[in-house]
């Protein structure tokens, strides 16, 4: 069986086989409906009673593929379909048929080798193909041969154009079947260059992806890819859970920038980058949301953890020391706030960013928290007097 058959999912198998089955049953109905018209014309040799005996192995061998389709049984086997040997019991019924039948029905119901020989044409490799077909042409020729030696009397000729055009027929359908599988062949060689092609594809998107939602300086995610990701994050938040949300501003960075050289603003960040990380949880997101500042999302924390968190991150980078940089003490400013559930999260990015401010204003090097949105409105207000 093809390989693409192989590669279904044993119940689907079983279905595509059976529907396969039930096909063959259908040409043996057909058989035998040709059958009881040659009966009914006076074309068949044997005692009808002979005709019925006969038809019981011919039940049996039906039944027993039948039985091993649906027992499961079948997909032990290297050909689960059992492709070759229904066509091979088929062949034998034909000529079993055939010898029942007179010359003139037996030259019109020859046709039948051909729609048995189909049955396994998309499906057999070309030697089982060739193999029964030359079967079916020996058998057929053993048919006659028996007529010949042993009922003289009602042979007339040798039937070498029926035997002609039994070989013909069967070698061009050798042909076809070898045409057919090396067009499958190139098929399935198509269907694999598309699959690699296809993954190629997936993976190219997918570098595309990271790079639309990645800042390339730090590996971290971008201010768009953030925004996006705590919006969905807000939508399914639980009635009484909470994140904590900050916005962290680096000090002084632009006189490192100044002094220093933007190569050296550039190592700065990604000290950062790395430093947060190794603190950060599995599930917290950092990303970079503009120049030197960055937003944090963690999730499931109460006000006490996002304050730990963010003290944590400013203790550790006071410490840092840029590889190969001599910068002195670096420092940043934390702007702390909640999130919870109906929360609108520009006014939250409002509220950490008042936070912020209010680091800012106090001396740098700070964390300050906005829980609440009445605390926005009060930086506000003291910073507009």
């Amino acid at each position: 069986m093809n390989t693409s058959t192989m590669r279904l999912e044993p119940q689907a198998l079983q279905r595509l086989l059976l529907h396969r089955f039930a096909m063959a049953l259908g040409t043996y109905a057909l058989a035998l409906l040709l059958l009881t018209l040659a009966m009914a014309t006076g074309h068949v040799r044997v005692p009808p009673t002979t005709l019925l005996l006969g038809g019981i192995p011919l039940v049996l061998s039906q039944l027993v593929f039948f039985l091993l389709l649906r027992s499961g049984r079948n997909l032990r086997f290297q050909d689960p379909g059992m492709i070759e040997a229904q066509v091979l019991v088929a062949l034998f019924w034909q000529t079993v048929l055939l010898g029942c039948l007179d010359d003139e029905a037996r030259s019109t119901l020859m046709a039948f080798y051909v729609p048995i020989l189909l049955f396994g044409l998309f499906q057999l490799r070309p030697r089982a193909f060739v193999r029964c077909a030359v079967l079916a042409f020996v058998g057929f020729v053993a048919l006659e041969w028996w007529d010949a030696f042993f009922l003289p009397q009602a042979y007339a000729e040798p039937p070498f154009l029926q035997l002609a055009t039994l070989f013909v027929l069967l070698f061009w359908l050798c042909l076809f079947g070898r045409y057919i599988n090396a067009m499958r062949q190139r098929m399935r060689q198509r269907r694999h260059a598309l699959v690699a092609h296809q993954n190629t594809l997936r993976g190219m998107m997918r570098q595309l992806e990271d790079q639309a939602s990645t800042d390339e300086l730090t590996g971290l995610c971008n201010r768009r890819h953030f925004l996006r990701l705590a919006e969905r994050e807000l939508l399914r938040l639980p009635a009484h859970a909470q994140y904590g949300l900050a916005l962290i501003d680096l000090d002084h960075f632009k006189r490192i920038n100044d002094r220093y050289g933007h190569a050296a603003g550039d190592r700065v960040l990604q000290t950062f980058a790395t430093l947060a990380q190794a603190c950060l949880r599995e599930g917290d997101v950092l990303a970079r949301y503009g120049g030197e500042e960055f937003v944090l999302l963690l999730p499931n924390v109460n006000l006490d953890q996002i304050s730990v968190c963010c003290e944590r991150l400013r203790e550790a980078f006071a410490a840092a020391e840029p590889l190969g940089l001599s910068l002195g003490g670096l420092s940043l400013s934390i702007g702390m706030t909640r999130l919870q559930r109906g929360d609108n999260l520009d006014l939250a990015l409002q509220r950490a960013d008042q936070a912020l401010y209010r680091a800012k204003h106090n001396g740098r090097n700070r964390c300050e928290a906005s829980w609440e949105p009445s605390d926005a409105h009060t930086d506000r207000r003291s910073a507009s007097s």
